[in-house]
């Protein structure tokens, strides 16, 4: 007879995921919350963040929120924090930006947009949480990185390197916060069905040969989303400064 211990379990847990409003982390934050969290969400779309706000409600009645904020701002981060209302037990960074350029062809402003979004905006966040004690002993900090950060791939170099700067992060401030039992660990996903891909398609053509290279087909957000789950509970107490590849065996094949 099971006596209803689930490890995977983010039951009693305080969430908050950033880029909650759409794709992986809309997909993330709906997910937590059907297994237990109270989800604080932050997007900066007011019509998407109602309608996430929605979904969180269907899917549990714990008293989710969702805030709206541009995390590249030091007062919207600062106000973030403080609208918490107490210590969070995890933090899913989504929130991210994707941009095409070789680098025969960048501008400083390209390599300044993308390097602001994806690494200045959630290492800057993290600390303005640790500063404040707004991660409680035994939570989890859960970076979005990429598969673009392991392999090359033309045109994305600013994406790429703002990717692999995430995961090297990762390493250090998992030493960091590691006294107080804090674990931080990065999820590095290669294509994933979400309206961005659907939109990459729409540019670039039918993704039917790449389709081909995974041998497990393209990712669901809820893949993702379960690797999540998995680094905020404590089914994965023992791991920390790592990444985990999720390419359906892109790497292999």
């Amino acid at each position: 007879m099971s006596d209803g211990f689930n490890p995977f379990s983010l039951d009693g847990k305080r969430v908050l995921v950033t880029g909650a409003t759409s794709g992986l982390g809309r997909a993330i934050a709906i997910s937590c919350a059907r297994i237990g969290a109270e989800v604080i969400g932050v997007g900066r779309d007011a019509q998407r963040l109602s309608d996430t706000e929605q979904a969180l409600a269907a899917a549990s009645s714990r008293p989710h929120r969702m805030l709206r904020a541009d995390l590249t701002q030091p007062a919207d981060r600062d106000a973030l924090v403080a609208a918490l209302g107490g210590p969070i037990d995890g933090v899913v960074h989504s929130a991210g930006i994707s941009r095409l350029a070789p680098v025969r062809m960048m501008t400083a402003d390209h390599l300044r947009e993308v390097q602001s979004i994806n690494v200045e905006a959630p290492t800057l966040l993290t600390q303005a949480l640790l500063r404040r004690n707004g991660i409680a002993a035994g939570g989890s900090i859960v970076f979005l990185a990429s598969i673009a950060a392991h392999i090359g791939v033309a045109g994305v170099g600013a994406y790429s390197a703002s990717k692999a700067a995430l995961i090297a992060l990762t390493r250090c401030l998992a030493m960091e916060v590691v006294k107080r039992r804090i674990r931080a660990n990065c999820l590095s996903p290669a294509l994933v069905e979400t309206p961005l891909l659907d939109a990459t398609a729409e540019v670039v053509g039918s993704l039917e040969e790449e389709r081909k290279h995974y041998p497990l087909g393209f990712g669901k957000p809820d893949d993702v989303a379960n690797a999540a789950i998995f680094l905020l509970s404590d089914a994965s107490r023992w791991i920390t400064g790592t990444t985990l590849v999720m390419d359906g065996g892109l790497t292999i094949s």
